[in-house]
């Protein structure tokens, strides 16, 4: 299963787990969805979603490259997650790629081990980043800091993260920092 979610009194917990980078795949697209309706459904106050291993999530599984697209699609994953009443919150450590931080943007906030990487490194490819965050992520940080970031894919770090607004806090622990608030 690439998506595992567990409750503990009101909090929900979502981790993302496809070994080794946690690749977003259908399965994947599908189990956060089906997490985001889980989450409705038991009223929680809020979702913790972090990645299992060495990161968050490091963008979209070259194993799907060649398919045709298969539902759910992520920009409708992800429109679910920025739209539901109950605020997601991306505990991010390791890498947070493309896909992966695609998903970040969409969450409410977002916290980040200062050591973490975050970009939208796809346009190196040639691959216009296409889940929302060109458009997310202006509006989060401002259009200046963003031209910085999506037409060059570059990544940065947690700390320059929180230097720009794109992540509201740093820890060494984000789920146990999220899991506090």
């Amino acid at each position: 299963m690439t998506v595992t979610r567990r409750k503990d009194g009101t909090i929900g917990y979502v981790e993302l787990a496809n070994p080794p980078v946690n690749a977003i795949n259908r399965e994947m697209r599908q189990g956060l969805l089906d997490a985001v309706q889980w989450a409705e459904a038991e009223a929680l106050e809020r979702v913790i979603l972090s990645g299992a291993g060495r990161g968050f999530a490091a963008g979209a599984d070259a194993r799907e490259f060649n398919r045709a697209p298969e539902p759910p699609h992520l920009p409708e994953v992800l429109r679910r997650i920025e739209l539901s009443p109950v605020p997601w919150i991306a505990a991010v450590h390791g890498a947070a790629l493309g896909g992966g931080a695609e998903i970040l943007l969409a969450c409410r906030y977002r916290i980040a081990r200062p050591d973490a990487t975050l970009g939208l490194p796809e346009v190196t490819l040639g691959v216009v980043p296409g889940a929302g965050g060109t458009q997310r992520l202006p509006r989060l940080v401002g259009m200046p800091a963003a031209l910085d970031l999506i037409p060059t894919g570059r990544a940065i770090s947690g700390d320059a993260a929180l230097r720009i607004g794109l992540v509201d806090a740093l820890a060494d622990d984000p789920v146990a920092l999220a899991s506090a608030v």
